[in-house]
């Protein structure tokens, strides 16, 4: 059995300001985003699309508003409309924690929809291109979840489980005696960050260093996390659950099963036009 380890979720003080580790996080991956990107810029099918480092800067910052303010407006559309329009201020105070991935995934893809135009690129090349860049950076969210005690696992139906965990409950003071949550626990957030995040990143990395058709590695990429995700959900505490012909289906589920299934269609349409782009003699010799 394991116990929480509730680190302080500041991770230093500036004086007036707080620097929280959930923010640190987001500078982790917008970081890691820039230094993968300038790895991706060098692989040759990629070079010969005339990629620039000057894109990437560019992109991140189109993609930094996207990701907050998608994903703090699909918590609070999807997740927790009620609490959120009875509390409007916790909207913005985000260092809290609670972002969408699906409401951050949608925000990306407005906001690269509209660097692509500015540039003058195609909206299927930009996605093909960052996709592999991002399952790190929600790696990086999920141990900012952890380290918030955000996202409770569900009560293990084994207590001997090595790595079942107490929950410290969020609802009372952490300190300096902490109230835990009923039951041992799985850590769905470090879950998460290792299947939807590390795992996803390592296989779409790998399918993503050969030339493919236009939009195969966007929709891999929505493929695989959707898959990832849905697994995941099953040793989650889900912030709502529904009932399909008595199946139970939770709130992540339910918004990643659209992923799934576009996904599909778009691998297929993709490979049906198998249009590769960036694919010379010399990617084809690499």
């Amino acid at each position: 059995m394991l116990i929480h380890p509730m680190p302080d979720p500041v991770a230093v003080h500036l004086g007036p300001i707080a620097v929280h580790w959930y923010g640190l996080m987001y500078v982790l991956a917008f970081a890691m985003f820039i230094g993968l990107g300038r790895v991706r810029i060098k692989q040759p099918h990629i070079a010969a699309l005339g990629w620039k480092n000057e894109d990437l800067d560019d992109m991140l910052f189109y993609g930094m508003l996207g990701v907050v303010l998608g994903g703090r407006l699909g918590e609070v559309l999807f997740y927790r409309p009620a609490f959120f329009f009875a509390n409007p201020i916790e909207i913005v105070e985000v260092w809290h924690g609670g972002m969408s991935f699906h409401g951050g995934f949608l925000g990306v893809m407005v906001a690269m929809w509209l660097w692509s135009r500015k540039a003058g690129r195609n909206l299927l090349d930009v996605y093909d291109f960052i996709a592999p860049m991002v399952p790190l950076g929600y790696a990086a969210g999920r141990l900012g979840n952890f380290i918030n005690a955000e996202l409770p696992g569900r009560v293990v139906s084994d207590p001997s489980l090595p790595w079942a965990m107490l929950w410290p409950d969020t609802s009372y003071p952490l300190t300096p005696n902490p109230v835990f949550l009923q039951g041992l626990r799985h850590p769905s957030p470090l879950y998460q960050m290792l299947i939807d995040g590390i795992l996803v990143f390592v296989i779409l990395w790998l399918y993503a260093r050969k030339p493919r058709p236009r939009l195969a590695v966007g929709a891999m990429y929505t493929l695989l996390y959707g898959c990832a995700r849905f697994f995941t959900e099953y040793f989650r505490t889900p912030d709502w659950e529904v009932n399909w012909g008595g199946v139970p289906i939770t709130s992540g589920q339910m918004l990643s099963l659209p992923m799934i299934i576009g996904a599909i269609i778009l691998l297929v349409w993709s490979y049906k036009r198998n249009v590769v782009m960036g694919v010379t003699p010399a990617t084809k010799a690499a």
